[in-house]
């Protein structure tokens, strides 16, 4: 109801509750309700302080008419008295037919609609209106256009209904033009620009979004510079405002931070002390990171405080209370802290509930769990077993938590699970380098039927290779830590470009894998398979020509893996060793063996914003047929040397120009990942790099001194920058690279792109 209509109404009441007071006594005979058409007169008296054979009560008459208006179905509420009766004359509300947006670009109807609480077939009033109006512009300025309008407008329909439309002028976005500090000494205007999330608008900024105003950013700006400045010593730093003030043409924000930075302090003695009795407090000494004379730094205090729970939890107690108690030297500048551990008991894990997994069984979250219901509460333990849950792959979000039991010393584990879609029914179109086009279509379920087992069928079919291939593993045989698994292959590719021939593989094995310690992994595997080399080319060197024709090959591997990563599919921190054995000749009319080292560590920075990573392999091979084999050999370039095309690193035929293959080979590689500018929900990540590898040792036996073989141990590196982004069409990675260490016979390639989509 307007406040004009309001006062009228109040008047109209005002008048009539006056000539109602001159008359003498009187009850009220009967209510009568006029102007209703969808509200039953009934449900009108209902809400009404009065009721026939009552007095004329004024007081009550009043209530009666703000219990009207409260209801929100009408417009206008009037009461007069006629005679012995009071009529109620009212004016419904009208009903939503149906609500649309006009102008809306930038964010789409559903999510205005979402918005939003006025809905079509309810009662339309003006307040519910505004309060929406509100909302969608609330929205808008969360998303940085503060000039955006919103005007609700009504369009009568018949039987007193209405389509409101919310009409929107978005307006452009407001931005950020400068960002000022003041009260700043120790640190420049552009060191603290650095630190906090939002950013000065720039014309080259096109996918950048921090550079747009937003409430709640400003707010975590603050938490951010107050860390900053604690974490550089400054320990009584303060934030007096932070203003963000609109220009006066409204296109734009400047916010100013006003500071107090306070003294610097060092650290002065640090200990330990501990109200649990029989608590090695002694030996948690060096789980302190900070030393005496460094500068404070509240991220080494609560690192401290995360180790020293760790180790508190490792002993067995999940709920401790660890106070770093700080004092303050201000004549000194020095801060002393005593980490003082509260009182607590042991703990035993009561329960584990396991909740978000609708598809994947409980046992296969349960199974990952390094503890059982019943064993002693442990730290290390609880967090290993959130990493391999998290390894999976099955879930987008995994929150393991602990509460309280049903007794001082007993806890529950939660697991909350996200879960992620693991079925693929996928077509594949793509390009590399390596292979040219490319074509797939796979039908795959990483967690079959709910169980964690993993079933594929694949086909691919390249420029110069075909493959279908069939797996299936189950991580968990006879419902006990072992992996088993099988697989079978067809595989077909021309190789006449590099070594001058064709090859067809058909194969399969098993595999089997168990666990020898916690991170420590042994993975047996052995593989049987034809292969038939055809199609050798006349002028193809002497080491191809001798292999045409058809070998068999039996192998048994063995592989041993050391994994400390923090994800397996995309680490940022940790490091893992994986060594490899394997051998043919028991069957088969192949015999070698073969080994292989490989590593990597990878350590983050800026809050893992740069992931620096070195990794490096190297492997040895050695045939025992007595006419040297192609079969083992090792090869290089490509993705493990970056600036070489496959095969062009190594022994080579001068004569045919035949990639043949070494006994021998090492390749590292240091890089450094990196954001690129772009949101991080893009998926936009840079990288530069140096690789280096080598590949020699030729198996002569059999050739003479005419083969005309290039060889050598000579050192191959490159240098360059790539660029991944997890694009909605399919990855797409680029990398150009620049060799700067070769020999005349390798084979270079300096672009090297790939890309591939599902649909």
């Amino acid at each position: 109801m307007s406040l004009r209509a309001f006062i009228l109404a109040f008047a109209v009441f005002g008048l009539v509750a006056t000539g109602a007071a001159a008359q003498q006594g009187g009850r009220i005979t009967d209510i009568i309700v006029e102007g209703a058409q969808r509200i039953d007169d009934e449900t009108v008296r209902s809400y009404m302080a009065v009721a026939p054979g009552e007095p004329f009560d004024l007081d009550l008459i009043n209530e009666s008419l703000k219990s009207l208006y409260a209801t929100g179905l009408f417009a206008d509420v009037r009461i007069e008295r006629q005679g012995g009766a009071l009529v109620v004359r009212v004016e419904e509300n009208p009903v939503i037919s149906q609500i649309a947006f006009e102008g809306n670009t930038r964010i789409d109807d559903e999510t205005l609609e979402t918005e939003i609480q006025l809905r079509p077939r309810i009662v339309y009033t003006a307040s519910r209106a505004q309060a929406d109006t509100k909302r969608i512009l609330d929205l808008y300025r969360r998303s940085g256009r503060f000039a955006a309008r919103v005007e609700p407008k009504l369009i009568e329909r018949d039987q007193n209904r209405v389509d409101l439309v919310f009409e929107v002028d978005e307006g452009e976005t407001t931005g950020i033009r400068k960002i000022l500090f003041v009260g700043n000494e120790a640190f420049s205007d552009g060191e603290l620009r650095d630190v906090i999330g939002t950013r000065e608008s720039a014309w080259w900024a096109f996918f950048r979004v921090s550079d747009t105003y937003d409430p709640d950013r400003l707010s975590f700006d603050r938490e951010l510079l107050r860390r900053f400045y604690l974490s550089e010593g400054y320990a009584d730093f303060e934030i007096r405002s932070a203003v963000a003030e609109l220009t006066p043409d409204e296109s734009d924000f400047i916010v100013t931070f006003t500071v107090d930075e306070g003294a610097r302090y060092r650290f002065a003695d640090s200990i330990i002390s501990a109200e649990i009795r029989g608590l090695p407090v002694g030996d948690f000494a060096p789980l302190i990171v900070h030393e005496r004379g460094e500068f404070y730094d509240a991220s080494e205090v609560e690192e401290t405080v995360e180790a020293l729970s760790d180790a508190v939890g490792d002993q067995g107690y999940a709920f401790v209370d660890i106070r770093p108690q700080i004092e303050r030297d201000r004549a000194a500048q020095t801060i002393s802290i005593n980490y003082a551990i509260g009182e607590g008991p042991k703990v035993i894990v009561e329960r584990i509930e396991v909740s978000g997994n609708f598809r994947t069984e409980d046992a296969v979250v349960r199974r990952e769990f390094r503890f059982a219901e019943g064993d002693a509460f442990n730290t290390s333990k609880l967090r290993r077993s959130r990493q391999r849950i998290q390894n999976l792959g099955f879930f987008s979000k995994v929150d393991v938590r602990t509460t309280p039991g049903s007794a001082p010393d007993r806890t529950v584990v939660e697991v909350e699970v996200e879960e992620r879609s693991t079925g693929e029914l996928s077509f594949g179109l793509g390009f590399s380098t390596s292979d040219g086009p490319l074509g797939d279509i796979a039908i795959r379920e990483r967690n079959f039927l709910g169980k964690g087992q993993d079933a594929r069928l694949a086909l691919q079919i390249a420029g110069d290779s075909q493959q279908i291939d069939f797996g299936f593993t189950e991580p968990y045989f006879l419902d006990r830590p072992l992996l088993a698994g099988i697989n079978a292959r067809a595989t077909q590719r021309d190789l006449e470009d590099e070594t001058s021939f064709q090859e067809r593989n058909i194969g399969g094995g098993f595999v089997i894998g168990y666990d020898i310690a916690e991170n420590l992994r042994q993975t047996w595997t052995y593989d049987f398979s034809q292969r038939e080399v055809t199609d050798v080319q006349s002028d193809a060197s002497f080491v191809i020509q001798r292999l045409q024709g058809t070998s068999l090959v039996s192998e048994i591997g063995q592989t041993l893996t050391y994994d400390k990563r923090d994800n397996r599919f995309r680490p940022t921190e940790g490091y893992f060793g994986e060594l490899g054995l394997a051998g043919a000749g028991v069957g088969g009319d192949t015999r070698y063996v073969r080994g292989t080292i490989r590593g990597g560590y990878y350590y983050p920075l800026f809050d893992r914003e740069l992931i620096l990573s070195a990794t490096a392999e190297a492997g040895v091979s050695r045939n025992f047929d007595g006419n040297g084999s192609y079969i083992d050999s090792f090869f290089l370039g490509g993705n493990s040397v970056r600036g070489f095309e496959n095969f062009g690193i190594g022994p080579r035929d001068s004569g045919s120009d035949d990639a043949v293959g070494g006994q021998n080979y090492f390749a590292g590689s240091l890089q450094a990942a990196f954001p690129v500018g772009f949101p991080e929900e893009l998926g936009v990540r840079g990288r530069a790099f140096v690789d280096v590898g080598s590949l020699w040792s030729i198996d002569e036996t059999g050739l003479d001194a005419t083969s005309g073989l290039d060889d050598g141990f000579g050192i191959r590196a490159s240098t360059g920058v790539g660029i991944t982004w997890d694009s909605p069409f399919g990855p797409i990675a680029i990398d150009y690279a620049f060799p700067f260490a070769k020999e005349d016979f390798d084979k270079t390639e300096n672009l090297r792109f790939s890309f591939g989509t599902t649909f």
